[in-house]
């Protein structure tokens, strides 16, 4: 009896051991029932994340990716497509029977369109999964609680977080709490064309250094757009972008030792002497007929780009991405341009110091993936497993982010990495021969959808640009990630607009400016007034 008795208590003990292996399901610590704590090890993570799913009957999680841009840029997109397809590989090669569907890709030129049209759907639980866009609209849709916070997702992926340049993952926080991950950023180069420059005499060989030393300014390129333009060298000296609430043209602020944003108040600043100057530097090169008037309306593909690249201008205010954006579309005659011609017809360096003792710089406007607070919502037992589908999305576009995904998407669109990894890829000759030939282990959608913009700009020369524009990130300036910005940029293209068309002299501008922010009771609790209009201050000089 005593050894029957013995015999059924070592049987008991053996089932409870091997209840805990069934199925091959060893409990790792990490994963209960219900719940995943992230550990850092990705497969480890994805596993549990996808045994928790397929216990509760999903076999399927759908999500949509929304991005923006210029149109060598989808990967914004189709890196989610892309993370997808590598979190299924996970999956299937461990037998679990759960695969994420990407239901919609949604990409519009427009940065600002999409951004409000994620205003105005987030609250109606319409807006993509995944939103790309730039790190300037992330407060507003953190102060919202229209985004995710993953720092505490992010605290288990320190050695991934730490391979970012960490002045981007600075610009991917709010209040000190990390709302996504840095997507690409860019520099934005002065643009010399050089069949110009050479009919005037501008040797364009020296001039980056002579810019970088502060030595050529902004008085300078007034004089050689001028000369350019009456030599008929050019029809016009300068050519600028557009746009509402655009970051390009307030390098003028920096440029002339200005500041938009006071760290010790936490509130933007209207830097009165350095907005008075940009808005005079505006004015002259407008009402001397070397910048068109009404630039701010110009069409992008009709106007700007091919008066830029069909050699009507001398200079050019332009993005890294245009580099490759050229080569792509048909804004030459009706072509796109060979990355051989880029290389012949343009120039280009820093944005040069405002005037001597200033300094030159750039402007980064960072993108960054961001991930809806609603993630997953359309997907079953929501309610239940929202924390689960938020932290598989967090897993998204730390997939997203890998270097081989980073890299494509700098070298087909010349915005530049943002991990020191991807920065490594661009300079491996193999690695960009086999992009050549899209021999890369990629999503058929994926190949599809970049095959085209692969063939035109997957070149040596498109390499060599982006490492010889590197340098430019040591100069470069944020404009404020403050949730007011949009607002007070939309005044400032508003003024800009006003002096170009002679609407108002610089000083009218400023004062206009003045009087719009001090009119919405918001903006004048949130921007202080800095300084007053310079006397006697003349440009050029």
């Amino acid at each position: 009896m005593k050894a029957k008795a013995v015999w059924l208590v070592a049987i008991l003990l053996l089932g409870v051991i091997a209840s805990g292996c069934i199925g091959g399901e060893k409990e790792t610590g990490t994963q209960t029932a219900g719940k995943v704590q992230l550990t850092g090890d990705f497969t480890k993570d994805v596993v549990a994340i996808g045994k928790v799913l397929e216990q509760n009957g999903i076999s399927e999680v759908k999500f949509s990716a929304w991005g923006s841009g210029d149109p060598n840029s989808v990967m914004r997109v189709y890196g989610i497509v892309e993370a997808a397809r590598r979190i299924n590989k996970i999956w299937a090669d461990n037998g679990i029977k759960v695969k994420i569907v990407i239901t919609d890709t949604h990409y519009v030129a427009s940065f600002q369109d999409a951004y409000k049209e994620y205003l105005s759907k987030q609250p109606l639980g319409q807006a993509g999964d995944f939103f790309v866009n730039s790190y300037a609209f992330l407060p507003t849709l953190a102060d919202e609680g229209y985004i995710l916070d993953i720092t505490d997702y992010a605290n288990a992926y320190k050695s991934v977080i730490d391979d970012f340049y960490p002045s981007l993952i600075e610009a991917s926080k709010y209040k000190g709490r990390l709302y996504g991950l840095p997507q690409d950023t860019e520099a934005r180069p002065l643009y010399v064309r050089k069949d110009v420059a050479a009919k005037i005499g501008l040797d364009v060989n020296t001039l980056p250094e002579k810019v970088k030393s502060g030595e050529f300014t902004w008085s300078d390129v007034y004089y050689w757009a001028k000369k350019a333009k009456e030599s008929g060298a050019a029809e016009w000296g300068l050519i600028h972008r557009k746009g509402s609430a655009h970051p390009d043209l307030i390098q003028f602020i920096f440029a002339f030792g200005g500041k938009l944003y006071d760290p010790n108040t936490g509130k933007l600043v209207v830097d009165v002497p350095a907005v008075y100057k940009w808005l005079y530097v505006e004015w002259k090169f407008a009402q001397d007929g070397l910048l068109p008037k009404d630039i701010m309306s110009w069409d992008w593909a009709k106007q700007i780009h091919p008066t830029i690249v069909e050699g009507k201008t001398l200079f050019d205010i332009g993005g890294t991405w245009y580099w490759t954006e050229w080569q792509t579309k048909q804004y030459y005659h009706g072509r796109g341009l060979k990355p051989e011609e880029v290389k012949e017809w343009f120039a280009y360096t820093l944005f040069p110091a405002g005037e001597k003792g200033d300094k030159p710089v750039t402007l980064s406007q960072p993108f960054i993936w961001m991930i809806n607070s609603k993630a997953g919502a359309q997907n079953p037992k929501y309610d239940e497993l929202k924390d689960v589908y938020h932290m598989l999305a967090f897993l998204m576009i730390i997939k997203a982010s890998d270097p081989d995904i980073n890299a494509i998407h700098s070298v087909i669109s010349a915005h530049l990495p943002v991990r020191k990894e991807a920065a490594k890829l661009i300079k491996d000759e193999k690695w960009l021969n086999d992009l050549k030939n899209l021999n890369l282990d990629l999503d058929p959608t994926v190949k599809d959808n970049i095959k085209n913009i692969v063939q035109a700009t997957v070149n040596p020369i498109n390499a060599q640009f982006l490492a010889d524009v590197s340098y430019m990130l040591e100069y470069t300036h944020l404009a404020p990630a403050h949730p007011k910005y949009p607002a007070l940029a939309d005044i400032f293209k508003e003024a800009v607009d006003k002096v170009l068309r002679g609407e108002m002299t610089p000083e009218d501008a400023v004062n206009y400016i003045i009087q719009k922010v001090n009119a919405d009771p918001e903006l004048k609790e949130n921007v202080e007034i800095q300084g007053e209009i310079p006397k006697n201050w003349k440009f050029p000089q």
